[in-house]
């Protein structure tokens, strides 16, 4: 459905406060890698649910009055959620614990969910769906649809809280709505990660970070040529796996995550027209590392409460990552993550954020931006609880992150899909180009390239535009609507499939009707 078309009315806001406040007036400090992440910086994330079948009556209004409620009871552990944030003397925030409350907005839309258009989330899921968070930590936003499905997106502020925290957060609410123990509680000690005196840290830091009063970001003059969009899409596991075989050799398997940010960078590099090199820059969760090999820091640091991210990144040339074979790419792609995988790179990282307080400090892959050639930060969501998400009516049937942050760096998130058969949802904030180039790439065939192997890497779009139905036994019959391509030039692409042929136009997946083959399971 095109998006003009679909309309959602707000029906009550209102404030949700801790059931029974916990250290009412309390202020919490940022901790050192708090202040790597920019201010103000906010996430979203949305879940999809299907009409409930179970035999309870779940109305729109009991839906919203459970979410209510296992909000409330769960920011009792989870009070700094209701916090809102304060400048001191320094420039530096805090987190004033006050129980400001969490901003709750209840909405219906007039379309059925089937119709959501989730491949372009800027003019449904962004404008519609994502509640805008003007004060406090956190805002909620739960809206009904005529067919009896759900949407619940949350914003929350970065500073804070991290992908890893929100599933933390929203898990929390699904037991308590169910009425379940909680699995985990929040830590919010942040003398786990003071500095160590005096300060030390190893000079390549400098490499990888700076102060924020570096970063001038520049006018583009030519904006249409550098405007970023959004995307969502699913890729299969099958094609995961597939991926994972032609990046990897005798001599080294190489993960998921870095046979996909292998063939993201390589992509990234073909669409940079004039350029010299490419950046790419991957985040790494520090919890693991800054309490290897001790059991009680390991369980403090499972449930701590703030950002333990860093983000290691690397240059290459761009005639490299095409020319190279995507092994090549992802043995690079390897290398810069080891150095930042080891408890002696957060407590260095801690350090330098120290030397240069009260100035903040910034990645330094997003700070430099596009100048010289494309940039992408890739985030990990593989552990994302999203099917835990569950409040009562059943699982989600759809979720992903929504988070255009701006600057001139693209973003990727990936996360597991709430059907568990290992399927990726992969959010995509990117140049446009990059983004074509993608599209281009699975029209054209042009991953067959990429990789050595008999098949394409296949992604499936979410809704409209490409459209692609996986065969295990030839290559991919990708059909297209042909909506940002010329249809005299692009209208489908042919594949030979069993023991015939098949052509397939079609406006909506949800129209497309072939036999014997199965269009493959996106969302509902």
């Amino acid at each position: 459905m095109n998006a003009k078309e679909m309309e959602v009315t707000l029906i009550k806001k209102e404030v949700v406060t801790v059931l029974l406040p916990k250290n009412e007036d309390h202020w919490l400090p940022l901790s050192n890698l708090d202040f790597c992440i920019l201010h103000p910086l906010d996430f979203s994330i949305f879940f999809c649910y299907k009409k409930p079948t179970c035999k309870d009556n779940w109305t729109f209004v009991a839906m919203i009055e459970v979410l209510k409620k296992a909000l409330k009871e769960a920011l009792v552990p989870f009070y700094a959620l209701a916090s809102e944030k304060v400048p001191n003397s320094m420039g530096e925030h805090k987190f004033h614990c006050n129980n400001r409350g969490v901003d709750f907005t209840d909405a219906f839309a007039n379309i059925e969910l089937q119709k959501l258009n989730l491949y372009e989330p800027d003019e449904t899921i962004g404008c519609k769906l994502v509640p805008k968070k003007k004060n406090g930590m956190l805002a909620v936003q739960a809206t009904g649809f005529k067919c009896g499905g759900l949407v619940v997106a949350c914003t929350f502020d970065h500073q804070m809280v991290d992908a890893y925290l929100a599933g933390m957060f929203l898990v929390s609410c699904a037991e308590i709505a169910q009425s379940k123990p909680f699995s985990s509680l929040p830590t919010f000690n942040r003398e786990m990660l003071n500095p160590r005196h005096p300060v030390s840290f190893d000079p390549s830091l400098h490499n990888l970070y700076v102060p924020i009063t570096m970063f001038n970001p520049s006018n583009d003059p030519e904006p249409s040529a550098n405007h970023f969009e959004n995307r969502i899409c699913l890729v299969k596991a099958d094609i995961i796996n597939q991926l994972q075989s032609q990046a990897s050799t005798k001599e080294s398997k190489r993960t998921k995550l870095e046979s996909f940010n292998a063939l993201l960078w390589k992509i990234s590099a073909k669409s940079a027209k004039n350029k010299r090199v490419s950046k790419l820059g991957i985040v790494v969760d520090g919890k693991t590392m800054l309490s290897f090999g001790d059991k009680e820091k390991t369980s403090l640091m499972s449930s701590y409460f703030g950002n333990v991210l860093s983000i290691p990144y690397d240059t290459k040339k761009i005639d490299e990552l095409i020319e190279k074979p995507l092994s090549w790419v992802a043995n690079e792609v390897h290398g810069f993550l080891e150095g930042a995988k080891t408890k002696e790179h957060f407590l260095d990282l801690i350090d330098w954020v120290e030397a240069h307080r009260p100035v903040q400090s910034l990645a330094k892959v997003y700070s430099s931006g596009n100048k010289e050639g494309p940039a992408l930060v890739v985030s990990s969501g593989q552990h994302f609880p999203i099917s835990k998400v569950d409040f009562g009516w059943g699982k989600s049937a759809f979720g992903s992150f929504y988070f255009p942050w701006g600057g001139n760096v693209g973003y990727v998130m990936p996360i597991p899909s709430p059907s568990g058969n290992g399927d990726w949802v992969v959010y995509m904030h990117m140049l446009k180009r990059e983004l074509e180039s993608i599209e281009c790439a699975m029209i054209e065939n042009h991953c067959l390239d990429l990789i050595d192997g008999q098949r394409p890497i296949v992604w499936c779009l979410v809704l409209s535009k490409i459209y692609v139905i996986d065969n295990k036994e030839g290559p991919a019959l990708v059909v297209s609507s042909g909506l940002s391509f010329p249809l005299s030039k692009v209208n489908f692409v042919m594949g030979k499939v069993g023991n015939g042929w098949r052509q397939v136009i079609s406006r909506h997946w949800w129209e497309c009707v072939l036999e014997n083959f199965d269009l493959l399971d996106v969302a509902f």
